[in-house]
């Protein structure tokens, strides 16, 4: 069995990941917006960093539960 709190901590801290990264996007229409300016290119480096943060909870979360636990939702990559 796998401790239910440290899933759930992981889980939520995916949770603002994503929330973050979607405000980033706040004001981006295009991709020539992320390099257009200091702005853009601070935002991008941010949701570099999320997506990075995102993907080892993912792989943390994977190494907890095991395949069973996302062969359960075989239409999420």
């Amino acid at each position: 069995m796998y401790d239910r709190s440290l899933l759930l901590e992981l889980l939520l801290e995916v949770e603002e990941a994503i929330r973050r990264v979607e405000r980033r996007f706040t004001d981006i229409n295009q991709a020539n917006d992320f390099v257009s300016s200091d702005d853009g290119l601070d935002r991008l480096d941010a949701i570099s960093m999320m997506l990075i943060a995102i993907s080892e909870n993912i792989r943390r979360i994977h190494k907890i539960v095991g395949d069973e636990w996302f062969d359960r939702y075989p239409d999420v990559n």
